[in-house]
């Protein structure tokens, strides 16, 4: 039947015809096979009901365009097929368009087109590539610059992670990407902002150290306000989430009942608590030591209903900052090194939650060690830990500047990772059940705020045995640093990116947090195998392939020769 409209007189433009409408009609079908092990281009079900949802076009312009290393063209190949998946699932909403940017710019525009993306979140990495000229320094910007409406915003594919880690930094890039993406696009499409508490009243730190945290992290972010705990009979339940950070005042039992019917009615609590006072301040104020003592918070109990406790002592780490350390002296003068400082552990993901997957290290100072205990339906999950060469000082903990002498002291360091940060998530129960007087049921009532006994539904909460961890170093040069700068290194941690991560998976009911746990493996040839038969892969790479031509060409003329003669012999 084919055959006889193909030589029929109009049967070339029909089967044309036919081409053209199948080609049509299969233009509005997507249709793939995901064969990879990691399930690299298969989007999760919370990126694909995000992106099918958006109501009005969007812009997404890719600031990876013109010769740029290999790991970064991969990148930025990679995204183009990211955002090709969303156009696709979005009805056209979602364009993209690749620009360089500052191409054809002067210096002087040059520089302020810099300042606005680093405002936006898109800082700029020194790279050697190879251009026609030869190998020259170049300024890569590894994001996108999304715009929705009247809004704007950017996405940062390198932000929290070490550069210095070179390809792996890419390939964890790389393996967050829908994350970034879809993160972004849900932020800026959002209709309402979530409002986020800073506790005051017992001593939160309301000064410069907080700087970054208030105005770089929280508000451009979220609807943020400082909550004085000590004016308000209960805790609005407009807040979100709030954030009790470095508290240095005893916790009442009238606060610790708001806090607790916070909890109770769906809030939510991230601690960032010292139980011991230990600073550096005071290590310099001393004469090279002191006794680190009770910060009689009286909050243990509460944590200890919830399931965890924090323990009176302090963590070391083998794996740490560094800090300015006297070695010796010169002329009458000190000399100065920077130096491993073992009471400022490294902090990592240990469990493979996404809140703390694919981060750099997380920067702490003077942590302490925590326990989970018992806790009726509350699931414990640890975030952050100490690399396994630390070491716990049970108090009463002395602090000093010389605590590890030789490598005696260096043989101590085997207490294992040290839980610093831990998830808890379930149904709460209240620490005052039972406990409650009918006049302060009464006034909780009063107060739009009537006293429950358990959570209706789960409820999530992050507790952090460091108070200092999402402060802010003040340089006198510079002022206020970012959160998790070392100061005198310059070295950038990635305290920020663990603040919002968890401010995200605590808030988005969504899921497109699960887009974290992606891994992307990289599968590199082997140096020391290609070495050893470099002659054989390079002879396999050119021949294979026309051998292969050859071959396959021989057996079409064969079975061309076979059917033909057999029709000339009928």
């Amino acid at each position: 039947m084919m055959q006889k409209i193909i030589r029929s007189r109009y049967g070339w433009v029909l089967f044309l015809f036919g081409l053209l409408l199948l080609n049509i009609l299969m233009s509005g079908l997507t249709w793939r096979v995901d064969l990879t092990a990691e399930k690299r281009y298969t989007l999760s079900n919370a990126t694909e009901q995000l992106v099918k949802n958006i109501p009005e076009p969007l812009e997404v312009e890719i600031c990876l365009e013109g010769e740029l290393p290999a790991g970064f063209r991969r990148l930025a190949l990679r995204t183009g097929e990211m955002l090709e998946s969303f156009r696709s699932l979005s009805g056209n909403n979602v364009r993209y368009r690749y620009v360089k940017p500052g191409a054809d710019l002067p210096d002087s525009l040059k520089a302020v087109l810099i300042d606005s993306l680093r405002q936006l979140g898109i800082n700029a990495v020194n790279v050697k590539a190879q251009t026609k000229e030869g190998e020259e320094q170049q300024l890569v910007y590894p994001g996108v610059v999304i715009r929705y409406k009247d809004r704007i915003t950017a996405v940062d594919f390198l932000q929290g992670q070490n550069f210095e880690g070179g390809l792996q930094s890419l390939q964890q890039a790389e393996a967050l990407l829908e994350y970034k993406l879809a993160s972004g696009i849900r932020k800026i499409t959002r209709d309402t902002i979530p409002l986020i508490g800073y506790l005051s009243g017992n001593g939160e730190p309301l000064d410069y150290r907080v700087y970054d945290l208030i105005e770089k992290t929280l508000r451009p972010s979220y609807t943020f306000r400082i909550l004085p705990l000590d004016q308000v009979p209960v805790i609005p339940e407009q807040f979100k989430a709030l954030l009790i950070v470095k508290p240095q005042q005893r916790f009442s039992d009238a606060e610790k009942l708001k806090l607790d019917q916070y909890v109770m009615h769906g809030g939510k609590l991230i601690w960032a608590l010292d139980n011991l006072y230990a600073s550096l301040d005071s290590l310099q104020r001393s004469e090279g030591s002191f006794i680190a003592f009770d910060m009689g918070l009286n909050v243990e109990d509460l944590l200890f209903r919830y399931g965890v406790r924090i323990n009176q002592d302090l963590v070391q780490d083998i794996q740490c900052d560094r800090i300015p350390s006297v070695i010796g002296s010169m002329g009458g003068k000190p000399q100065i090194q920077l130096l491993p400082w073992p009471y400022f552990p490294l902090l990592r993901n240990v469990g493979g939650h996404p809140v703390s997957r694919h981060l750099d290290y997380i920067v702490s100072e003077f942590p302490q060690s925590i326990d989970t205990v018992n806790a009726e339906g509350i699931r414990k999950t640890i975030l952050l830990s100490t690399s396994p060469e630390s070491r716990i000082l049970n108090t009463p903990a002395k602090v000093e500047w010389a605590s590890v002498r030789n490598e005696e002291d260096l043989r101590t360091f085997n207490r294992g990772s040290v839980p610093v940060s831990v998830l808890l998530e379930g149904r709460f129960r209240s620490l005052y059940s039972n406990r409650v007087s009918k006049a302060m049921a009464d006034t909780l009532a009063l107060a739009g705020q009537p006293f429950r006994g358990i959570t209706e539904s789960d409820n999530k909460m992050v507790v952090i045995s460091d108070g200092d961890i999402f402060l802010n170093a003040v340089s006198q040069s510079e002022g206020p640093l970012s959160m998790g700068m070392n100061g005198y290194t310059k070295q950038q941690y990635a305290n920020r990116e663990f603040l919002l991560n968890v401010l995200e998976f605590m808030l988005d009911d969504s899921g497109i947090m699960e887009a974290r746990s992606k891994d992307i493996a990289l599968r590199l040839l082997d140096a020391e195998a290609v070495g050893d038969d470099r002659l054989f892969w390079q002879l396999s790479a050119l021949l294979l392939p026309i051998l292969l031509v050859i071959v396959l060409t021989a057996i079409y003329q064969y079975l061309r020769k076979r059917r033909y003669a057999q029709r000339v012999q009928f």
